[in-house]
C-alpha cells in the first residue's frame, strides 16, 4: 500500500513539473530549461489532413508520420512535431521555426540542448531555419533534403552548429558536401550514407537504418 501511495506521488510530481520524452503536436507551453527539445519537420506529402499519406506516383508507399513520431521520441528529449498545412509556405515556416527556436533560448533552454531535424521538403525547412539562427549554432539534422539546399537558385543558404546529414544512395537527393562546402563556420559536420535500395522512400517509415543514427546523434550532443 505504501509503495503504490509512493508511485502516484512521483507520478504526479513528474506530470506536473514536465519531463523530457514528451512528444507535441503544437508549440509547448510549459517549458523546462534544463531539458532538450528537438523540431521535427515532416516530407511535403503529408502536408494537409492526412498524417499517412501513399506515395504512389514513384511507388514509395506509406508516410507513416505518425509511426515516426513515435520512434524518434525518447526520454532524454522532448519530440515537437507539427503537422503542417497543405502548399505551406516553406519559407514563412522558416521564420516561424526560428521564433519557436529564440522562444525556448528566451526560457533559458541552451541553444547547444536544441536540434532541428527534417526530410526532403522538411529538410529544406530546416536548412532555412538553421540560416536565420547563424548567431545561436544550434544543432542541425538534414534527411534527404540537400537537392534545394545546394540549388544555384539557393547559394546564399548556409547551415550552423553541429549538422549531420543522413541520405540514401538510391536517391536522387544525395550528399550534402557542397552544403558542407559553403557551409564554412558549421561547428561539425557529419554524413552518412544508408543503402536499403528504397530510393526517398527510404524515410517515410521509421526504419532503424536511419532512425537509431539520428537518435543516437541528438544524445550525444553535450548539455550544458
Amino acid at each position: 500500500m505504501i509503495k503504490l501511495i509512493v508511485s502516484t506521488i512521483i507520478c504526479l510530481f513528474l506530470s506536473s513539473n514536465g519531463i523530457a520524452g514528451s512528444v507535441y503536436d503544437k508549440f509547448p507551453d510549459d517549458i523546462n530549461p534544463k531539458e532538450k527539445y528537438v523540431f521535427y519537420s515532416h516530407g511535403y506529402i503529408v502536408e494537409g489532413e492526412n498524417p499517412k499519406p501513399i506515395n504512389k506516383k514513384f511507388g514509395w508507399g506509406l508516410y507513416d508520420f505518425p509511426a515516426i513520431k513515435k520512434s524518434l521520441s525518447d526520454d532524454s528529449y522532448n519530440l515537437i512535431a507539427f503537422h503542417r498545412p497543405k502548399n505551406t509556405d516553406p519559407f514563412k515556416y522558416a521564420n516561424e521555426l526560428n521564433d519557436q527556436v529564440r522562444d525556448l533560448v528566451k526560457k533559458g533552454v541552451s541553444p547547444k540542448n536544441i536540434t532541428i531535424m527534417g526530410f526532403s521538403r522538411g529538410a529544406f525547412i530546416t536548412g532555412l531555419t538553421s540560416d536565420k539562427l547563424s548567431d545561436l549554432s544550434i544543432n542541425t539534422i538534414i534527411l534527404a533534403g540537400c537537392g534545394r539546399l545546394i540549388s544555384k537558385k539557393h547559394t546564399d543558404i548556409k547551415v550552423y552548429g553541429n549538422v549531420l546529414s543522413i541520405y540514401e544512395k538510391s536517391d536522387r537527393a544525395n550528399t550534402c558536401k557542397a552544403l558542407k562546402a559553403k557551409s564554412t563556420n558549421v561547428k561539425s559536420f557529419t554524413e552518412i550514407e544508408i543503402n536499403t535500395g528504397l530510393e526517398h522512400g527510404a524515410f517515410y517509415r521509421p526504419i532503424s537504418e536511419w532512425v537509431e543514427p539520428v537518435k543516437n546523434w541528438i544524445k550525444s550532443k553535450p548539455s550544458n
